[in-house]
C-alpha cells in the first residue's frame, strides 16, 4: 500500500470500516457489481461519497477490501503440522451455508472483473497476490517437512485447482459447494497432484 493510501485509510475506525465493509457487501449480494453505485453506498452507511473515495480510491479498491476483510480465512493463520491438516482446516472454516453465499457471490463478480479492468487490477494487487504469498509459505512449509517434492510442478497450480473447485460446482453439478464436497476435493485432486 501507498503512503498515501495508508493515510488515506488512517482516518476511519476499524469498528467503523468493518460496517462500510459488511454494508458493500450486503449491496454487491443485492445488485451485483456493475448496479453498484457509490452514491449507494454512502447512502447505505450513511457516509459522504467524498469520505468513501478519500478512503479507497473508487469502487473496485473498495469491494475488493471488503471482501478481503470479510474472507473468514486467512492463511497466514492456518498451521496444523501438515499440508493435509492445513487444506482441510481451510475447507471447514466456513459453514456449507456461508460457502453457498460467497459462491454466489463469487460467480458473479467473475463477470464483472472481465469487464472492469479497474477491479482486475485491484483483484490480483489486493486478494490474489496476497493469498499467493501466503499458499507458497504454506507449501514451502509442506517443502520443508519433506511432505512435498520442492520441484513438483502442480504447487504453482494449487490456487487454480482450490478455485476451480469452488467455482466449477456449481456449474458443473448445479451444487453449490460444501465442506464435505472441499475436503474430499482436496483428497483426491489437490494431495495427489502434490504426491501427498
Amino acid at each position: 500500500m501507498t503512503e498515501s493510501a495508508a493515510a488515506r485509510r488512517s482516518r476511519i475506525t476499524p469498528e467503523r470500516e468493518s460496517e462500510l465493509y459488511g454494508a458493500v457487501l450486503g449491496l454487491l449480494r443485492e445488485v451485483g457489481y456493475d448496479a453498484l453505485t457509490m452514491d449507494a453506498v454512502a447512502a447505505r452507511t450513511r457516509s459522504s461519497k467524498a469520505t468513501l473515495y478519500r478512503q479507497w480510491g473508487g469502487k473496485a479498491e473498495l469491494v475488493v477490501r471488503a471482501l478481503r476483510h470479510e474472507k473468514p480465512v486467512n492463511l497466514a493463520d492456518v498451521d496444523t503440522g501438515t499440508l493435509r491438516g492445513d487444506f482441510h482446516e481451510l475447507a471447514v472454516r466456513q459453514n456449507d451455508c456461508q460457502l453457498e453465499a460467497d459462491s454466489a457471490l463469487m460467480r458473479g463478480l467473475a463477470m464483472a472483473v472481465h469487464a472492469n479492468p479497474d477491479l482486475l487490477q485491484a483483484f490480483r494487487e489486493l486478494l490474489i497476490e496476497p493469498e499467493l504469498a501466503e499458499l507458497r509459505r504454506m507449501l514451502q512449509r509442506a517443502v520443508d517437512r519433506g511432505e512435498v517434492r520442492a520441484d513438483n510442478p502442480a504447487c504453482e497450480y494449487v490456487l487454480h485447482m482450490l478455485i476451480g473447485a469452488f467455482a466449477a460446482r456449481t456449474l458443473i453439478d448445479d451444487l453449490p459447494p460444501t465442506q464435505d464436497f472441499l475436503v474430499s476435493y482436496v483428497d483426491a485432486v489437490v494431495l495427489p497432484a502434490l504426491g501427498v
